[in-house]
């Protein structure tokens, strides 16, 4: 039994209120009682519940209205009925309507306590289908990996930041494994069996992050047909990973900086003030000091989040990973039946690439590798890394000094590719500078199977 549970009881008997209390408490739950509808209806509105036990007869407001209230205001908080034996019917009717299940007084406790824990499984199912969606839309990994002196340091701080309940601002460029990190501080985290939840500030506008965020109640704009649940709400207890945080609106700051002093927020079209208890990880690749000095970032906001600053070091900083990073992708990607491995040369290689991209280059160099080499061994050719300028000459000096000499389309490779990294991959701009058509270069492209890192 979770001793966090926390649970309603709206009976106008005061008695019954009293001895559900004493019942529950003594397994652990949390209870707070009121005494009749409208009062639940406030209680419910001001406080984050994970079950609500609910008479039909009641004073002011009925039972079946505080329902009618839950399901278009709070879908997901599962209702257990309390009836008397005259009321069955209306019991069954209320879970047509969508409450959970209902008991029928007097009650047998340890039944009770048996629907309790069902309902609150179910509620859980529910919150980790919806966390289960939003991690399967990002598509990323869930485990970190590193072995080097910098990776294993980093590690050691994240470990000592898990144990304590202070928000987190996590530094790195992109492709570091930011999300990775934060991921790992909640599983090392008190909050570890309650939800981990992600939201990427850089990929939404403001008024999808806060009804992502906070909810909406039904009717708070065009397609706002139901009330629903933000993340904060789903995250109780848990974690919630504010990817990219320095993309965020000057207009939104404002409104995660309430949240964070006070854990408080507002539905989008909402009038009622509601509480939630989650840790807030932000990410960024950005220089959040450097942005609050440019005026496009709220000092104080930046104070409540860099309470704890872990910096991810790039990779190219981490050279002692690079390898069995890879290995680690190797083994991910390749076919079960076919496994393949890194030729001395091109681990070489890659032990000398600078890796603008970070971890998740590395992960697309090994995917395109694996499709691309002919047997089992990977060799140099099959990584296709793009290469500077001044490297395209240091190579071909270093094969004519080795009585290596390169193909004309080995040349043509590299120097396409270098071109198109100089100019951010802008195909018109390259197509000039080289002298050919676009058309031309969109087949060489499509030849030498080049494409954009990082």
């Amino acid at each position: 039994m979770n001793p966090t549970i926390k649970i309603l009881v709206a009976d106008d008997d005061e008695g019954l209120c009293y001895l559900l209390k004493e019942q529950l408490s003594s397994r652990g739950y949390q209870v707070d009682t009121v005494y009749d509808g409208k009062y639940a209806k406030e209680k419910i509105s001001r406080n984050n519940y994970d079950l609500v036990l609910l008479d039909l007869k009641m004073n002011i407001i009925s039972g079946e209205e505080v329902l009618r209230f839950l399901k278009e205001f709070h879908p997901a908080l599962p209702v257990i009925i309390l009836s008397g034996e005259s009321e069955i019917r209306k019991a069954i009717d209320c879970i047509k309507a969508g409450a959970y299940d209902y008991i029928t007084k007097p009650y047998d406790p340890e039944s009770l306590f048996v629907i309790i824990e069902r309902a609150s499984e179910h509620k859980n199912l529910l919150i980790k289908a919806e966390v289960l969606e939003k991690k399967m839309e990002t598509g990323k990994p869930t485990r970190i990996k590193g072995e080097s002196r910098e990776f294993l340091n980093l590690m050691v701080m994240a470990q000592r930041a898990a144990g304590s309940n202070s928000n987190i601002l996590i530094e790195g460029e992109t492709g570091t494994g930011k999300e990775l990190l934060a991921e790992f501080v909640h599983q090392h985290s008190e909050r570890a069996e309650k939800p981990f939840v992600v939201i990427n500030c850089a990929s939404l506008p403001d008024q999808l992050i806060e009804s992502e965020l906070f909810g909406y109640e039904k009717g708070a704009f065009t397609d706002a047909k139901n009330t629903k649940q933000g993340l904060v709400e789903i995250a109780n207890g848990g974690t919630i990973f504010l990817d990219e945080i320095g993309e965020m609106s000057m207009a939104m700051q404002p409104k995660l900086l309430r949240f964070l002093e006070n854990g408080e927020y507002r539905r989008v079209g909402g009038v009622n003030t509601l509480t939630s208890d989650v840790r807030v990880i932000g990410a960024t690749n950005r220089n959040l000091i450097e942005e609050v000095e440019n005026k496009t970032f709220r000092s104080d906001l930046l104070f409540r989040l860099n309470v704890i600053t872990l910096s991810i070091p790039p990779l190219r900083e981490r050279k002692d990973d690079i390898l069995m990073l890879a290995q680690h992708f190797l083994e991910s990607k390749s076919p079960v039946r076919s496994p393949k491995a890194l030729s001395p040369d091109a681990a070489k290689m890659l032990c000398e690439y600078h890796f603008p991209g970070n971890i998740r280059e590395l992960e697309h160099i090994i995917e395109r590798a694996i499709i691309f080499s002919e047997d089992n061994i990977i060799k140099r050719d099959n990584l296709f890394l793009p290469v500077k300028k001044q490297d395209v000459q240091s190579i071909t000096n270093n094969k004519i000094s080795t009585g290596e000499i390169m193909s004309m389309e080995d040349v043509e490779r590299m120097h396409i590719s270098s071109a198109l990294q100089k100019n951010n991959w802008d195909r018109s701009k390259t197509s000039a500078q080289l002298g050919i058509s676009l058309k031309t270069l969109y087949l060489k492209i499509k030849k030498y199977n080049l494409k954009q890192e990082g």
